[in-house]
């Protein structure tokens, strides 16, 4: 979980996206100076980047390099949620005691199958239902 407080940049705020959640304060800013700055930005970034938003938003932040609001970045799916700055960390930590209050094997196995289809798109069927289907 992620709580920004401020500014992300750059690679920072790439490094949020590594985070399953991401809560923002409501004066949080974020944007992607790299390109201005004539280097590129790391390719975990730019993946994760493409994955959460799609490739035409993906080249609109980062290519473009302007600054983003708290608000905008939740409308574009890359913050869940915007809360005022002196609840973040309430917000974040109540956030974490929820899921750490779930069945920890289940929520892994969930968690990975997100990833895994997250990453190669559709997974493969018959090894997922395989504990569905009855055996003759």
């Amino acid at each position: 979980i992620a709580a920004v407080n401020g500014h992300a940049v750059g690679g920072g705020w790439g490094l949020t996206l590594a985070c399953d959640f991401r809560i923002a304060a409501e004066e949080a800013q974020v944007w992607i100076p790299e390109v201005e700055l004539g280097v590129p930005l790391g390719v975990a970034s730019t993946t994760r980047f493409v994955r959460l938003v799609g490739e035409a938003l993906a080249k609109e932040i980062i290519l473009g390099g302007r600054r983003y609001s708290a608000a905008e970045a939740k409308a574009m799916g890359l913050v869940h949620q915007v809360v005022p700055r002196a609840q973040l960390p309430k917000v974040a930590r109540e956030y974490a005691e929820m899921l750490a209050a779930k069945p920890w094997e289940p929520l892994a196995k969930v968690k990975a199958n997100i990833n895994a289809i997250a990453r190669a798109g559709n997974p493969a069927v018959p090894g997922q239902i395989d504990g569905f289907l009855p055996r003759e």
